[in-house]
């Protein structure tokens, strides 16, 4: 066949192209591939010890024993009573997962947590925590992710929140064999302009050279608490620029539901996890980070479970309905404040995940099949949008234990093909060795 254009042209029209389109790539890699925390738990820095988030486990599991002693209770307590079979299921994995790791991600905060101290007080604190922190891992007590949550980078705490970080990060890779500790992590809180951030990634920079650590070694989570840090004075969206100034350090970008609330002027009677002005941010949040593989996560229930069992099981089930209410709007990962509410938070993702277990599994096997079948036979499968949302269930699921590997054979799938975390790549593996 005859072409009009010629090749030498063709490649200078795409040259520009090309180069836009690896900047595209560099800025969208897609999913990461560590597996996402399903909750962070917020705890203040004056109170941490090495022991800490034992403990929290073994108070959690204490809060289900004695307001939930078995399943039939618990999914009372959560108004749902339904399968029983399913709440069973739910009740013992629950069990299972609290007795094998009920913190997944702990942050040493001091900011809203801690409060405002003498700086002599704050110093020794960082010190301690750190020194703290450091047992923790040596003695295999720390939780997968650890982290601290200094305070945000405005005019009157900057200094303090600088300190702060470089006290407790000093006194932590000196007493952790001169290297930071896997999967850790400093959130800066109540982020308003890029600057701030740019300022942030500065004070890391010159920590990493003081210390001996390799650019980029410490990784970052900013918070979105304000209106501001959604549209600027300008009226352009602030969230990308923030990104921007992270300088690929940001892991996570963590929703706070109520500074957020209060900066909107919504009334503390109606300051909740599912007010419309939250979903409008957390999709904002989800415009401007998708494909960049950094981790997103709601807020988290302020109504405690404390107190007597109508009490805490009219808190459990507000909680559960909020970890419900974010899993619909497809963020994964929230804030605990209290050890009776992991408990729930893992209830919440088991039942969102595991109720439609079956289905799922059947039309993920009915689409990889007939995805294949189209291919061989030269027709044009269009659908794979919602395949990829099939192997997207089934990733998250396996990341916040709702299924075990062994149930990813119902699919028809491996292990091995649903962690490549594409539905495209599969169908097309599976096409060439059936070719």
């Amino acid at each position: 066949m005859s072409a009009s254009i010629d090749p030498i042209i063709l490649e200078k029209i795409f040259e520009p192209l090309a180069a836009a389109n690896h900047r595209y790539a560099e800025h969208y890699p897609g999913d990461r591939e560590a597996l996402q925390p399903t909750h962070t738990l917020y705890g203040g820095a004056q109170l941490y010890k090495s022991t800490t988030t034992q403990k929290i486990g073994e108070l959690s599991r204490q809060s289900l024993a004695q307001y939930a002693p078995d399943a039939s209770a618990f999914a009372q307590a959560l108004g749902l009573p339904g399968d029983k079979k399913l709440w069973q299921q739910i009740y013992d994995r629950v069990n299972q997962r609290l007795a094998r790791c009920a913190v997944e991600d702990f942050r040493i905060d001091f900011e809203d947590g801690y409060g405002n101290r003498p700086d002599a007080e704050e110093d020794a604190t960082a010190e301690f925590a750190a020194k703290e922190l450091a047992k923790a891992i040596q003695q295999g007590m720390a939780a997968p992710f650890m982290g601290i949550r200094i305070k945000p980078f405005n005019e009157e705490l900057k200094h303090r929140s600088a300190r702060t970080l470089d006290i407790f990060i000093s006194t932590l890779v000196n007493a952790n064999g001169g290297k930071l500790p896997e999967n850790f992590i400093v959130t800066l809180p109540k982020v308003l302009i890029p600057q701030q951030v740019t300022a942030f990634i500065r004070v890391l920079d010159h920590l990493e050279i003081q210390l001996g650590l390799n650019n980029g070694s410490i990784q970052i989570e900013i918070m979105v608490e304000n209106t501001q840090a959604l549209l600027s004075q300008d009226g352009v969206c602030h969230l990308p620029l923030i990104y921007q100034a992270t300088a690929g350090r940001c892991r996570g970008a963590h929703f706070g539901t109520y500074d957020y609330t209060a900066s909107f002027d919504i009334t503390a009677a109606l300051q909740t996890m599912d007010h419309p002005s939250c979903d409008f941010a957390l999709q904002m949040m989800k415009l401007a980070f998708a494909g960049t593989g950094v981790w997103l996560s709601n807020g988290a229930t302020s109504i405690m479970p404390v107190g007597d069992e109508a009490t805490v099981h009219a808190a459990w089930k507000l909680s559960f309905d909020h970890i419900t209410h974010s899993l619909e709007m497809g963020y994964y990962q929230g804030w605990d404040l209290h050890p009776a509410q992991i408990p729930i938070r893992y209830a919440a993702n088991y039942a969102f995940f595991l109720a439609s277990l079956e289905q799922a599994s059947i039309r993920l096997k009915n689409f990889i099949d007939k995805a294949a079948q189209a291919t061989l036979v030269g027709d044009v499968f269009d659908d794979a949008a919602t395949g990829q949302g099939l192997l997207n269930y089934f990733l998250r699921a396996l990341n916040c234990g709702a299924i075990t590997e062994d149930e990813i054979e119902i699919t028809g799938l491996s292990l091995a093909e649903v962690r490549c975390k594409s539905f495209v790549k599969i169908v097309k593996n599976r096409t060439e060795q059936q070719a």
